[in-house]
């Protein structure tokens, strides 16, 4: 079935934000689960290994996922040896999460294919054009980068 025209619609740069955004996923998508990876538990994995020995709910609060998300997400990624949970040394009381070296490796793979995703993403512009429209990006997504 084709789309409809919806030109007023089409024109609109969050529309258009969206449509890149949605193919941008799914590039980083197919080539994370090439690696058996699904995206929140690379985001998680990326979390850990930048704020590790972290706190799970620090982790959570870090990443913006519901504890009990983030509960699944660390079950998986320790069922599959890629994460440690232990006794916080600073409040035993909570849980520390750190990467296993599996994690580590896996992470540096699931890193080379979503730049690589990101890549094919923006192949149409040049390299002035990647930094320019990176430089729009943060601007407009009330980011600092």
């Amino acid at each position: 079935m084709a789309e409809a025209p919806l030109p007023a619609i089409r024109a609109l740069p969050s529309w258009l934000l969206g449509r890149a955004a949605a193919r941008g996923r799914s590039l980083v998508a197919d080539a994370l689960a090439a690696e058996g990876m699904k995206m929140w538990h690379h985001v998680v994995l990326s979390a850990v290994r930048d704020l590790a020995p972290v706190a799970q709910a620090d982790l959570g609060r870090s990443v913006g996922l519901d504890p009990k998300d983030l509960v699944g997400v660390l079950n998986d990624l320790q069922s599959a040896g890629l994460a440690v949970r232990a006794p916080d040394p600073k409040d035993r009381r909570k849980n520390a999460v750190s990467l296993t070296g599996d994690g580590a490796r896996l992470l540096t793979r699931c890193e080379k294919a979503a730049r690589e995703a990101n890549d094919e993403l923006l192949a149409p512009l040049s390299p002035a054009e990647r930094d320019q429209f990176m430089g729009l990006l943060i601007r407009i997504s009330g980011t600092d980068g």
